[in-house]
């Protein structure tokens, strides 16, 4: 039995069945980064559908993956060639290595992601499965 103290403490001891959400949340809080870079937007383009807007300006398609695994999202950005010789007067562009994760809940998949204009954008949407909707009752 696991007893959930990270988050939650002793709040919910009277929940029963819940341990895959309190997972979920727990996750969610230590995913958690205090670094502001890239910077990014999340994106409610209607009920269903959302997009994740990161900056990534000086970066290439090809120094960036997108990943993801269970509930996790995960944008990285690593720079390959560095050109070391450059000499700066300022340099205010960063280029740094980064990685941005995100919980996803069940429902929601990645349709997609596409670059313009150093912004780039992943795709999400909400699938809901067909057992989860909705069904009307004919009344005889």
């Amino acid at each position: 039995m696991t007893i959930y103290d990270d988050v939650f403490g002793k709040s919910f001891p009277f929940a029963i069945g819940f341990d895959r959400t309190f997972q979920l949340l727990n996750r969610a809080d230590h995913l958690h980064d205090t670094s502001n870079y890239p910077p990014y937007n999340i994106v409610k383009i209607d009920a269903e559908n959302f997009s994740v807007e990161v900056a990534v300006a000086g970066f290439g398609k090809k120094d960036i993956s997108i990943t993801k695994e269970k509930e996790v999202l995960l944008i990285e950005g690593k720079k390959e060639n560095l050109n070391e010789d450059t000499e700066y007067v300022h340099r205010g562009l960063s280029g740094r290595t980064f990685n941005r994760k995100f919980t996803l809940a069940d429902d929601i998949e990645v349709k997609g992601a596409d670059m313009k204009d150093g912004i780039l954008s992943v795709s999400l949407e909400r699938i809901i499965p067909e057992e989860d909707k909705p069904v009307e009752i004919k009344i005889k």
